[in-house]
């Protein structure tokens, strides 16, 4: 429903809107700084604390000039066309300067006039909270009423706060206001303004949210608790540094602590619908950002192991070993859109294996042996997980359905209920065994057998042996000739036929171990054919498969995370053209998008540039991550701290020119790694007895 007067007009879109994100906080207006409608307000623990906030001066609505967010700030400037004395040319601005910290919003309102003569007009602040839910406002159902404000003073002049189902929202402003009226759904004051030429006024709301009912996952904020203000990047390619830079700011603000272990952080999957433990995208973060250090996998996978499944449920998907999909503060309620899940839920086929990866992973970027030590028994019944009984088939493959028809139809990361395509179009049914699940077995499998040999465990020989047999069953079952092409399946549907429309999710298989280098040189041609391969990344589907959608969820954008997984592979396989190619891509996707990259968004473009997914978060997680893997990509970078054993390798002609990338953490050291534009390696700081390896 359109609002009217002097209000902008409604907009649903979160490409729209001005995000700013704390832990479990995250704040989204328009570009004027307003929350009025829609997907906007301020949440705290997936409930909306604040759903309006207008600032008007005078009898008009000020207009929008510049917006700026990052982190936990968000800066706006508009132009009071409606006083002064310059209908042509505004004399008078509104500078809004907003920053959420642990259970607070600040907002300063500046207006400053440059009129010849004195303005005077009324400030006016609007506030109103409707304690809708996360779950309710993503699928457009929230229809809470805003509740009345209640005084908390001694007398009705307040302070004033909101009273919600979760949380209690306090109002304080400095100076008071000339007028404070209370109504019914919302709270308005206003100042009379009288300012000489120059003159300008402050005022200052401070929001203080308590919360007044526990939940499952009250997750307090993690910023700090990760150190990255030692990492610097230098190059001949200007991009690179403010987007590392962009990505690491709004990755301090999406940390949360673990409420089973506060000393314990990890990265929330991004805002606004996703401010909780996920486990296939903290993992993928914490595994992208490893070269900056191992507390964060550390923290990611001790929270994950806290909630590994223990039991067979059924309606939570929770099998023994198994690694949870997410983590909620109550049931996750699409009705909409036919999905219900538990606040525990474990409707995940592949971060089990991701889980065994990142631990492997982060004992050889250094991790202390003891802390791996203590993930020991949690590494075995993943492994378990992996190999046991729990599939609805015994043919070698893991597999998942949906048991209760209300759960996610597809469970790897694409989980869109059309995401699995033949090439006709039709939809795959399941049980659906993904191709790139497999790949991550194979290498978990793998990895682990390596880990307990060198922490003299037993097992090794039966991971290793598992691995090797499941990698054989992906390269003979998985291949799809397609003329004078050849590529990987996305998947084997119910019926064990591929699923052989042209997909992204090969890009995963890259590196794992999985394949030949002949097969791997197969995919690289694949996913950088002008079927697959935009100017500004990987599409997860060919343009030729039939339902092919540029703006579609699963079904032709581009997943930034998704295309930076395919350049780590394509740099392990030792490809390290077709590696550079799909970085830059993601460096002109970043530009484009002001160096926060997206969740996802359309290679169609508009003027040149790609045109934004509506739906899509931002920050999020593994997509600003993706900026610490095109790092990666460009050194060729891979550690073996166990092995002593440090590899450097960015080719003859790096991607971006010259690289220099300080603060690497390897264990204890910290690096400063440099390639010159002919690709020739220097290492300042790496111990005596670590081997670099600069070439094949």
């Amino acid at each position: 429903m359109g609002r009217t007067g002097t209000d902008r007009p409604r907009q649903p879109w979160l490409h729209d809107l001005l995000v700013a994100v704390d832990g479990n906080a995250t704040v989204l207006s328009g570009m004027d700084g307003d929350i009025r409608t829609g997907a906007e307000g301020l949440f705290v623990d997936d409930e909306r604390v604040l759903s309006r906030l207008e600032v008007t001066l005078g009898a008009e609505a000020t207009s929008p000039v510049a917006a700026e967010a990052s982190g936990a700030r968000s800066e706006f400037v508009s132009a009071a066309r409606a006083v002064g004395d310059n209908r042509l040319e505004s004399t008078v601005d509104l500078r809004r300067s907003r920053v959420l910290s642990p259970g607070r919003m600040c907002e300063s309102v500046v207006v400053t006039s440059r009129a010849i003569a004195p303005v005077r007009a009324v400030l006016r602040l609007t506030l109103a909270a409707d304690g809708a839910g996360v779950s309710a406002v993503v699928t457009g159902q929230a229809h809470r009423p805003p509740v009345a404000p209640s005084s908390t003073g001694a007398t009705a002049a307040g302070p004033f706060e909101f009273v919600l189902p979760r949380h209690r929202t306090r109002v304080l402003l400095e100076p008071p206001p000339d007028r404070l009226e209370p109504g019914a759904d919302e709270l308005v004051a206003e100042y009379d303004l009288d300012l000489d030429p120059g003159g300008s006024h402050r005022t200052d709301l401070e929001l203080q949210v308590e919360r007044t009912v526990a939940s499952l996952f009250d997750a307090d904020p993690g910023g700090g608790a990760v150190d990255w203000s030692g990492v610097r990047v230098e190059s001949d390619e200007p991009r690179l540094a403010p987007l590392l830079a962009q990505s690491l700011e709004d990755l301090q603000h999406l940390l949360l602590r673990d409420p089973l272990e506060p000393a314990d952080v990890f990265a929330a999957a991004g805002s606004p619908w996703y401010l909780t433990l996920f486990g296939r995208d903290s993992i993928w973060t914490a595994r992208m950002l490893l070269p900056f250090g191992t507390a964060l996998a550390g923290g990611t996978l001790r929270a994950l192991a806290r909630r590994q499944g223990r039991h067979d449920d059924p309606a939570a998907a929770e099998q023994p070993g198994k690694i949870p999909h997410e983590v909620r503060r109550t049931t996750h309620d699409l009705g909409t859109i036919g999905i219900s899940l538990p606040p525990l839920y474990y409707g995940t086929v592949d971060a089990t294996a991701l889980w065994v990866s990142l631990l492997v992973d982060a004992w050889r970027w250094g991790m202390p042996e003891s802390e791996v030590r203590g993930l020991l028994p949690n590494l075995t019944s993943a492994l378990g997980w992996l190999t046991g009984d729990g599939q609805p088939d015994r043919d070698g493959l893991l597999k998942y359905v949906d048991a209760t028809g209300h759960g996610l139809a597809n469970q790897g990361w694409k989980d869109s209920s059309d995401a699995m395509r033949h090439p006709d179009g039709s939809i795959a049914e399941g049980p659906i065994a993904l191709v790139e699940a497999q790949a991550y077995a194979v290498e978990a499998l793998q990895g682990a057998a390596d880990l307990l040999d060198a922490l003299g465990q037993e097992g090794s020989d039966r991971w290793r042996a598992e691995g090797a047999a499941l990698a054989e069953r992906v390269r003979s079952r998985y291949w799809v000739d397609a003329g004078a092409t050849r590529h990987l399946a996305m998947a084997l549907d119910g019926a064990g036929r591929p699923v052989g429309a042209l997909g992204s999710n090969m890009g995963h298989v890259l590196g794992t171990g999985t394949l030949e280098p002949a097969e791997a040189r197969q995919v690289a041609a694949a996913l950088t054919s002008p079927d697959l391969l935009d100017r500004f990344g990987i599409r997860t589907l060919g343009v030729r498969t039939a339902g092919f959608n540029p703006i579609g969820y699963h079904t032709g954008s581009i997943w930034t995370h998704d295309t930076a997984i395919a350049a780590l592979g394509l740099a392990r396989e030792g490809l390290t053209p077709e590696a550079g190619v799909v970085a830059r891509a993601l460096l002109d996707a970043g530009e484009a998008f002001a160096y926060r990259l997206p969740e996802l968004y359309s290679g169609e473009t508009v003027l040149r540039r790609p045109a934004p997914y509506p739906a899509s978060c931002h920050p999020q997680a593994w997509s600003a991550a993706s900026a610490a893997a095109v790092v990666t990509v460009a050194l060729g970078l891979r550690a073996d701290l166990p092995g002593r054993t440090l590899t450097v390798r960015p080719g003859p002609n790096p991607p971006f020119g010259a690289l220099v990338v300080e603060g690497i953490r390897f264990g204890d050291a910290v690096l400063t790694v440099a390639a010159n534009r002919d690709g020739v390696v220097d290492v300042e700081g790496l111990p005596e007895d670590v081997r670099l390896v600069t070439s094949a």
